[in-house]
């Protein structure tokens, strides 16, 4: 079900069984899976992957070649840079120890919650069943295996609490007031 004035570019897919709010743009070989929900005036780039019962908010950026797999809710306002990858499964495995071809039923997705106004630099991995907390930013190529809590500035491999930053993304220091947004910490 799409919403008014959503624009879906020609080569991409988007299934009659998600919800696509008004004013959404679906560009260039983007997939949108059954279940999936986008709200409103959000932004698929091109090549992103949205999976099946997966939610969106609204005013959301999904940059080029973004997974977002089955599990990952985003909230309102988050911005994804290009090729980050959300995962949903802690012991990946395409067979079972019998050597059978895993299904649905055999394994178990873990949730994964990316709060309002948060920021995600490119090529990052987001390990399966964390949580970032509003306006937090991560830092490109990072990979987040733990939680990042409200305004927190994390990268590297683990991605690593280094700090503090605003809504407009400014590191903050300690007792400082940023002199734009207001943000204190």
């Amino acid at each position: 079900m799409k919403g008014g004035n959503v624009k879906v570019h020609p080569s991409a897919e988007v299934s009659d069984k998600a919800i696509v709010g008004d004013g959404t743009v679906v560009w260039n070989n983007s997939q949108v899976r059954e279940g999936a929900k986008l709200g409103k005036s959000c932004i698929l780039s091109k090549n992103v992957y949205v999976d099946i019962n997966v939610t969106i908010g609204d005013n959301v950026k999904l940059q080029n070649n973004v997974s977002v797999f089955h599990g990952v809710v985003i909230e309102d306002g988050v911005f994804v840079g290009p090729h980050v990858c959300f995962t949903n499964d802690r012991s990946p495995r395409a067979i079972n120890p019998d050597g059978s071809l895993k299904q649905g039923c055999d394994w178990t997705v873990f949730k994964t919650l990316v709060k309002k106004g948060a920021s995600i630099g490119a090529n990052s991995t987001i390990i399966c069943g964390v949580t970032i907390g509003s306006w937090a930013l991560v830092g490109a190529g990072s990979v987040v295996t733990k939680d990042v809590p409200d305004h927190g500035l994390v990268f590297g491999n683990p991605a690593r609490l280094n700090g503090f930053v605003c809504k407009c993304a400014k590191k903050l220091e300690k007792g400082k007031k940023c002199n734009v947004c207001g943000v204190k910490l």
